[in-house]
């Protein structure tokens, strides 16, 4: 008698997600039987599958602060390429954004949330973490693997991220002095003179 699987047992053998087996089974990747509301997988579907590996479809993301980093984001795509290269991924789409790690409307990531969102994808490989986002990066993870998809960080670039840091710094007192003071008033120029001083002298 054949064993059948649930999809959440299935997963478990398999080391992936719940949502990754379904989205198999409807790419047609993945045989299985429809029995109520509920697939059953039967137990052959484990050994084809750790034998033949299904490819992970990667999306690398890449991001810079400004426009002026230009060499800086080509660089960083064409590591992120020979990396997946070398770990057999198959990269179905390259996004990049040159937008603030705190810019929450950036054009690329949006275009990332709704491959994760439509199963397109089964994994989002960048650099280090603060290249998708600055603060939050834990829960942008458990959204992403509740899709079934996984986020591989290559390493963490301190002295990168240190240096936009400070810029988005700079970019917050600006905002916020601009508002208190006027955008051309003197006392908003001091105070980001002074801010960028002491940025200096630490």
């Amino acid at each position: 008698m054949v064993r059948l699987y649930r999809t959440g047992e299935f997963a478990k053998k398999l080391g992936v997600s719940k949502m990754t087996v379904l989205r198999w089974i409807k790419a047609g990747k993945l045989k299985a039987h429809r029995i109520g509301k509920e697939y059953r997988v039967p137990e052959s579907e484990i050994k084809r599958i750790l034998e033949g590996k299904i490819p992970d479809k990667v999306v690398i993301y890449a991001r810079v602060s400004s426009r002026d980093q230009k060499e800086d984001l080509e660089r960083q795509i064409e590591y992120l390429e020979n990396y997946s290269s070398s770990k057999g991924y198959q990269v179905a789409k390259i996004i990049t954004d040159v937008s603030s790690g705190l810019n929450e409307n950036r054009r690329g990531l949006k275009q990332l949330f709704k491959l994760v969102e439509s199963g397109e994808v089964t994994k989002v490989v960048i650099t280090c973490r603060d290249r998708l986002t600055r603060f939050g990066f834990k829960y942008l993870e458990q959204y992403f693997n509740s899709h079934g998809v996984e986020i591989e960080v290559i390493f963490d670039d301190e002295e990168a991220i240190e240096k936009e840091l400070v810029e988005d710094l700079l970019a917050i007192v600006t905002s916020f002095a601009g508002k208190l003071y006027g955008m051309r008033s003197h006392k908003k120029k001091r105070l980001v003179e002074a801010v960028k001083n002491v940025l200096r002298d630490d």
